[in-house]
């Protein structure tokens, strides 16, 4: 295996706990409610906190990776978000929950755009399918490891418990990634060479009235919201709408996520030998996206279906075709810009999805109020991948080659 696989691995690794530390709170909701006599909104403010500094943070942290490089930054940030984690065992109320979940997510953000941006860096167009499904498949693995063991660890010895152990756990990955992750080159300016030219600018304006840049945002907030609904709220919808035990819960939850996992890998791997074989990336990979985010609206099934009997082959057809349609977005959107300008493209489109990911468990809290009627909440996300596919089909693959033209124009070093 090439060190650059490695890496990948490592980059799952990394991911998976990360969407395990993030998580946790969900799986622990009800029990510090009752804790805690926190109402629904206060805990979907609760909920929606980390997605307040994870999004305002995603652009810096952007910056940060082209010009620092990964190794040392994501290495810090993974200590600071393990022990925040770890800290929500001590706390004594919903302030300090808040504090430690701004906190979580600060350091998290740095997260996903050393990921996309290492791979952006090491992978061409064609071959970034499968290294960006084994990424997403993390976000999959991450809240099904996480709700599967989250809800023994409740069960057995309490949410305290479960948060320490988690957080302080993690930390073995920190030396592996220290170890194999390549150095960060040192930023050394070229010599002045008076023959050359000034490179021209990127045409932002250009970008930012194409319809392809307006696709792709838009898209990643609809899909966002959705994604962050089934993994802050769902949880909770199953126990207090469904009947189900926390146990329960957590096996059909984690079974669920497991399976789009692996799907996912499954769909990278497709998704590049037909690109490979077509020639043609965006294409393929926005019929993917398009098909299973339109897939993932099923959802909605659950509005009409009663019983406990639906609800795991729908989870299981929703969550899987939603997972399918992120990794091919995600494809798509590391593959348009330039090496260079990887982190801060990634870090731009994902304080969209962390803006939805903050709204989410805020208008889901809202919407739910005393009553805890689950209905409209329901109908609203899972209306979001539809409207998500809508938009990348109206973007079109001309209109993200276009984007992809505009942003690969030579431009001074940033």
């Amino acid at each position: 295996m090439s060190r650059r696989w490695v890496v990948v691995a490592l980059l799952f690794a990394g991911m998976l706990v990360s969407y395990v530390d993030r998580g946790n709170l969900s799986i622990a909701a009800g029990a510090m409610m009752r804790d805690f006599r926190l109402t629904p909104v206060v805990m979907g403010m609760l909920l929606s906190a980390f997605f307040w500094t994870y999004g305002a943070f995603q652009l810096p942290a952007g910056a940060l990776v082209d010009r620092i490089g990964s190794r040392r930054v994501y290495a810090a940030a993974f200590l600071l978000w393990s022990l925040a984690s770890a800290s929500i065992a001590l706390t004594r109320g919903s302030t300090d929950v808040l504090i430690l979940r701004l906190l979580l997510g600060l350091a998290e953000s740095v997260g996903p755009v050393a990921s996309l941006a290492f791979i952006r860096q090491n992978f061409a167009g064609p071959e970034q399918g499968l290294p960006t499904s084994i990424y997403i498949a993390a976000q999959n693995m991450g809240p099904a490891l996480g709700t599967f063991l989250g809800t023994i660890l409740i069960e057995s010895l309490g949410w305290r418990f479960m948060f320490a152990a988690t957080g302080l756990g993690a930390l073995v990955w920190l030396p592996l990634w220290l170890f194999f992750a390549p150095k960060d080159a040192p930023r050394v300016a070229a010599p002045a060479r008076a023959e050359a030219p000034p490179a021209p600018p990127i045409a932002w304006r250009e970008l930012v009235v194409g319809r392809g840049f307006w696709a792709m945002s838009l898209a990643i907030f609809m899909s966002s919201y959705f994604w962050y609904f089934l993994l802050t709220w769902v949880p909770t919808y199953l126990t207090a709408a469904r009947g189900f035990s926390n146990l329960d819960m957590g096996r059909v939850l984690s079974a669920a996520l497991f399976i789009m996992a692996v799907l996912n890998v499954g769909s990278g791997f497709v998704a590049d030998r037909l690109a490979k074989r077509t020639g043609a990336v965006f294409k393929v990979r926005l019929t993917f996206a398009a098909v299973a985010y339109t897939c993932a609206s099923s959802l909605l099934l659950l509005l009409v279906l009663p019983g406990q009997g639906a609800v795991f082959p729908v989870l299981v057809v929703s969550i899987c075709t939603v997972g399918i349609g992120n990794s091919n977005y995600w494809a798509i959107a590391q593959h348009i810009p330039p090496a260079r300008l990887a982190g801060r493209t990634i870090g731009y489109l994902n304080t969209l999805s962390q803006i939805a990911g903050a709204a989410a468990p805020l208008v889901t809290g809202w919407i739910l109020g005393p009553t805890r009627q689950f209905a409209l909440a329901l109908a609203i996300a899972g209306a979001c991948p539809v409207f998500a596919a809508l938009l990348l089909l109206l973007g079109g693959t001309g209109g993200l080659a276009a984007s992809k033209r505009v942003m690969e124009k030579d431009a001074p070093a940033v």
